[in-house]
């Protein structure tokens, strides 16, 4: 199970003819400024196009591009989130998305596209212009109805394909790009079907009603299942020309693209047509059975629910993909609206989104009851898949406070989902407006109060964490709710774990483990004991912190759990490095990295290679520490953290560099960081795991891994300056001379000056020789 990150472009970019000379020029555009905005009407293709140049410069980025469909997107305040995610970020710390964005792109080359932006088109346009004025390397390809109205944009208005005029032979359709897709849809209804001199005036009829728009051409090609390319251009020309009657002007691409779509409509039989509206409440994509429960009643038979998706795929209403072995649906933005209209022309729209909200509520308290056990990455890989849809469900709860309460249950169950897939901003955010509007005493009010702590905790927001607990607690106390009361114990013991206080933390987490076994809930009681196993090695009973995170680990084991099976793992791990034997260290880490080919916990992965490269500096292997230690530093990046915010790891992590620095020397130290920097999470697990082909990896040419102006700052500080004297020196900011240096520290994996100085005499000494 793999989270989305910079990975494949979406499925448009293998069912696309055409646009050659319009790729050309937006290629080459992508060249000469950092802002190209595709505009046009719905239906034109803009997407495709966006992806059909993302596709072909890739080399120019060096593999380096992403795409981010906004279009299944409502909150605006959630769009830098969203892209942190298909980024694949991390969200370890409170700064805020954006930032965390521009430290890992400033310097480096990205084409980042930005699909369906005209819904929030002003946030698109805040968004865009703070990242371009930080990141010179960027590039931004947006897709818009309209454009963003940022300085240095280059607009390019997407036309329709081209269409041949009256009269041209058959022979010289095919090189129309119109035609090209008209066929290829087409063939794919009726294989038979070709363009010859009986039919090339009925095909040029048709592109031309359809006025070269690639949505209308597949949407009226469907139809050649049961009429002639004659009868279909005879009733578009009616239709059409009906449309526009009394105008003197073709009609316009809206109306076309409009009038398609009610001729669709139209054509669909009640029942159908039913399905669509209803359907257009998903955002995302669809399995069969959140159709078959939110769409079915009042009309629509459950079981006749599959039969009419059938039909839709024909009409090409839906689209159909796959995950994970499953069948899902979707709709294209425009096909949705056009559902949505008719949805709420009906007056239904509020009752089907309840409905909606209803399937989501329910499948959320099943993942909490089943997930714990063989099935859980299988239910972390459905609401990954669903997470539009999640966003949906929580939304339609914020309306009143009676829906609040319902949407805090949804929050608490999702515990697990938030924690892996990494929202935990955009999870904050929900329980906040929740927490606003709920009653005060909304049933799940103090677990989401716990769990919104939690999450501040690991965020390193310790004002919200102290101010959630506290009243989470008092609620608690005076509803007697005992489950709340031992959760809330737990994460105090958490914050006492990761703030090196061992002691209150193995007192906290051995109470809470005792409540949790007496409620029966056997998630929380294993989640506080391998805690506890943790903190009682920490303060010197190792043989006994052994004992108790082997029996979580081999309970875990059997229940099938994966998830927090992974930290146990990491909790024998680092309990080993901390104060025991590293070779026992080293195996529980590699288990971890195991399983996360299947969970794919990037956190629990930073801190593995973290403690591994601890491991590696002990077994007398400082390359691979040093290579280990700059994967680890590319996975905090983009998780917004560091290992330093956690106490205990802060000085035995500075004296591994040391003795890294000591026994190898600074500069190839360096070198071999910014190797480890450079591997894939996939190539970083294979290195680790022993899994290259090569016995050492060979790192990338960069004998100097500083800017010339981070270079210039290094020297600085070799000279004994603070940074407020270096930004007084250099006429900049003090936050700006703080980040520079920051950059060098993590650039070269030191945690002080002295490090850096040190690095900056060696650096001199191999040039004068």
């Amino acid at each position: 199970m793999r989270r989305s990150g910079a990975g494949p472009l979406p499925a448009e970019a293998t069912t696309y003819v055409g646009r050659r000379q319009e790729i050309a020029e937006v290629k080459r555009l992508l060249g000469a400024g950092p802002l190209i905005t595709l505009t046009g009407p719905g239906g034109v293709g803009k997407t495709r196009l966006a992806v059909r140049v993302a596709d072909s410069a890739r080399a120019s980025f060096g593999e380096r591009v992403v795409f981010v469909g906004l279009a299944d997107l409502r909150e605006e305040r959630l769009l830098a989130s969203t892209v942190a995610e298909r980024l694949g970020m991390g969200d370890r710390s409170t700064k805020a998305p954006l930032d965390r964005i521009v430290d890992q792109f400033r310097d480096q080359r990205l084409l980042l596209v930005l699909d369906n932006c005209e819904h929030i088109v002003e946030a698109c346009a805040v968004f865009v212009d703070a990242l371009l004025a930080e990141c010179p390397h960027l590039v931004v390809l947006a897709t818009s109805r309209q454009s963003l109205g940022v300085a240095a944009e280059r607009v390019v208005p997407v036309s329709p394909l081209a269409v041949p005029e009256p009269g041209e032979n058959a022979a010289a359709l095919a090189s129309y790009d119109a035609v090209q897709l008209f066929t290829e849809r087409a063939t794919a209804v009726v294989p038979s079907f070709e363009i010859d001199e009986d039919n090339a005036r009925d095909v040029i009829r048709l592109c031309k009603a359809l006025d070269g728009l690639p949505l209308a051409i597949e949407l009226a090609a469907v139809r050649l299942r049961s009429l002639s390319v004659r009868q279909l251009a005879d009733r578009l020309d009616k239709r059409f020309t009906l449309l526009t009657r009394g105008s003197r002007g073709a009609p316009s691409r809206h109306e076309t693209l409009r009038a398609l779509i009610d001729w669709s409509y139209e054509l669909c039989d009640e029942q159908e047509r039913l399905l669509w509206a209803r359907a257009a409440v998903f955002t995302g994509s669809f399995d069969l059975d959140a159709a078959e429960h939110v769409c079915s009643g009042g009309g629509l038979d459950r079981g006749a629910v599959l039969d009419l998706l059938d039909a839709l795929l024909d009409k090409s209403i839906l689209l159909r993909e796959e995950h994970d072995g499953v069948a899902r649906y979707r709709m294209l933005e425009t096909v949705r609206q056009y559902g949505e209209d008719r949805l709420r022309a009906s007056g239904h729209l509020t009752r089907q989104r309840l409905r909606h909200r209803d399937w989501y509520r329910r499948l959320t308290a099943r993942f909490a009851e089943e997930s714990f056990g063989h099935d859980q990455t299988a239910w972390l890989g459905l609401f990954i898949a669903e997470h539009a849809n999640l966003r949906a469900a929580l939304d339609c709860c914020t309306t009143d406070p009676d829906e609040a309460a319902i949407g805090l249950r949804i929050f608490v169950d999702l515990r697990e989902y938030w924690l892996l897939s990494g929202h935990n901003t955009e999870a904050r955010l929900w329980a906040s407006a929740l927490l606003d509007m709920a009653a005060a005493d909304a049933p799940a009010r103090a677990h989401a109060l716990v769990f919104y702590g939690f999450l501040a905790l690991i965020q390193g927001d310790r004002p919200a964490y102290e101010s959630a607990l506290d009243d989470a607690a008092k609620l608690a106390d005076v509803r007697g709710d005992e489950s709340a009361q031992a959760y809330a114990l737990h994460i105090r013991a958490y914050a006492a774990l990761m703030g090196d206080e061992s002691e209150l933390a193995a007192e906290q987490f051995a109470q809470a483990a005792d409540r949790f076994r007496v409620l029966g809930d056997e998630a929380g009681e294993l989640w506080a004991t391998f805690n506890y196993g943790l903190a009682i090695g920490r303060i010197g009973d190792l043989a006994r912190g052994r004992e108790v995170l082997d029996d979580a680990i081999v309970r875990y084991t059997d229940r099938g759990e994966v998830f927090w099976r992974s930290w146990a793992l990491w909790s024998r791990s680092a309990a080993e490095y901390l104060h025991g034997d590293m070779e026992v260290a080293r195996q529980a880490g590699l288990d971890v990295l195991r399983l996360q080919r299947t969970v794919d916990d990037r956190v629990v992965m930073a801190f593995t290679f973290t403690v591994l490269a601890g491991c590696a500096t002990h077994q007398r292997e400082p390359v691979r520490a040093a290579r280990l230690l700059g994967a680890a530093s590319t996975l905090w990046q983009a998780l917004g953290a560091s290992p330093a915010n956690y106490v205990a790891f802060v000085e035995p992590m500075q004296r591994d560099i040391g003795v890294v620095t000591g026994e190898i020397g600074p500069q190839a130290a360096a070198e071999e960081f910014i190797a480890g920097t450079a591997l894939s999470i996939d190539d970083a697990l294979a290195y680790a795991l022993g899994e290259s082909t090569e016995e050492e990896p060979e790192p990338e040419p960069m004998p100097n891994p500083l800017t010339a102006r981070e270079m210039q700052i290094a020297e600085l500080v070799a000279q004994g300056l603070t940074n407020r004297e270096i930004a007084t020196q250099l006429v900049i900011a003090p936050r700006t001379a703080d980040t520079h240096v920051e950059h060098i520290r993590s650039k070269l994996g030191f945690s002080n000056r002295t490090q850096i100085a040190a690095w900056v005499a060696e650096t001199r000494r191999a040039k004068a020789g």
